[in-house]
């Protein structure tokens, strides 16, 4: 989140994500890339969501916030990602060869980096009486078994409502769980507001849309590296030093994954916003913190071997007065920096007894 100093206490403490410091297994860090590799996966079949409070991760022994608010969460069932179906190479188009290469080197680009294997389901549009949905490169819609429903053409936008147990995407009525699925290297929008939405913002990956209690849920699949180019961007400057976006990178994988290991909701991992982390889509990425993000790929923040819920904030005093200095304040992390600290002693600063380990993926 971003550094306001002309803002009360009271109104930064908002900012913050009122949560603990959490060690996960190590082993579950491990097997991860395996789950990740494995994208068939069964999953149970898709029903209404239901509203629940939010689960947050576990506690381990530290002091608590002063401000602790609470925020709704959305327990529901896991709805079935499309698999896609075996196709015969020698069947293909020329065209249809050509959009594979071009998969095919969209996936070689990212496949580089570790972060590539993570996917995380990140909320974009919670509760929403509408929004609006398009696609610069056209899309295809298809149900929980993974068949088209339709095909949307290029540039065209859709409004897009709940409509009882189904969803009215345009003028067609559609069931209420429904994957919008664009063209490899491509990306979606998603306005929050209907057909003249006050804000549209641009995706990579997939979108889940969900119809439930007269409301819509818009979820974001999308890889870990991608999700944190965005993120780390919308946190802070890309205009900083290099070693302070590194310790920034590293702290919101390791926030990241406390949440893909224990989300909030079955049908999502975390939220968009500021009181989890901001994620705001390709425009906010920038080449600095990009590379940011590339250079410490896979990097998290460890405590005996788990992971930890790496709180970070924009100064010194928030961190001090909502997490009891028990988090990295952004603005100290660049004064760091500035002074030729590198990000794995910024971050040892912060975060005290912790050391920086890594996933590796799983060859076997």
């Amino acid at each position: 989140m971003k550094p306001d100093n002309k803002q009360s206490k009271q109104t930064r403490l908002d900012w913050m994500k009122p949560v603990f410091w959490v060690s996960f297994p190590l082993v579950a860090v491990l097997s991860l890339l395996g789950i990740a590799l494995s994208r068939q996966q069964a999953q149970p079949t898709a029903q209404a969501p239901s509203l629940s409070p939010a689960v947050s991760p576990v506690q381990t022994p530290a002091p608590s916030p002063l401000v602790s608010p609470t925020k709704p969460a959305q327990t529901v069932s896991k709805p079935t990602s499309p698999s896609p179906k075996p196709v015969d190479p020698t069947a293909l188009t020329e065209q249809q060869k050509a959009l594979n290469r071009k998969a095919k080197a969209a996936f070689t680009a990212v496949g580089s980096s570790v972060d590539a294997l993570i996917e995380m389901h990140v909320a974009i549009a919670e509760g929403q009486p509408a929004v609006s949905v398009g696609a610069p490169n056209g899309a295809l819609l298809l149900n929980q078994k993974g068949q088209q429903l339709h095909q949307l053409p290029p540039g065209t936008v859709y409004n897009v409502q709940p409509d009882g147990q189904s969803i009215r995407f345009g003028e067609w009525q559609l069931p209420e769980v429904v994957w919008l699925e664009i063209p490899p290297g491509s990306v979606f929008q998603l306005g929050v507001g209907g057909a003249s939405p006050k804000e549209t913002r641009t995706y990579r990956g997939r979108l889940l849309l969900v119809a439930t209690g007269g409301k819509l849920w818009g979820v974001n699949y999308i890889n870990m590296r991608q999700y944190l180019y965005s993120v780390v961007a919308s946190e802070v400057s890309p205009s900083w030093k290099m070693e302070a976006l590194k310790a920034q990178a590293v702290a919101a994988r390791s926030y990241a994954l406390t949440y893909y290991f224990k989300p909030v909701s079955p049908l999502f991992h975390m939220g968009a916003t500021e009181y989890y982390q901001v994620y705001s889509g390709t425009q906010r990425e920038a080449a600095t913190t990009s590379e940011a993000v590339d250079a410490t790929a896979g990097e998290f923040v460890s405590y005996r071997g788990g992971i930890v819920e790496s709180l970070y904030a924009a100064s010194d005093d928030i961190v001090a007065e909502a997490f009891q200095g028990k988090g990295m304040s952004q603005l100290g992390a660049l004064a760091l920096a500035e002074q030729g600290y590198a990000y794995k002693k910024i971050l040892s600063n912060y975060y005290p007894n912790t050391g920086v380990a890594r996933i590796e993926e799983d060859k076997d």
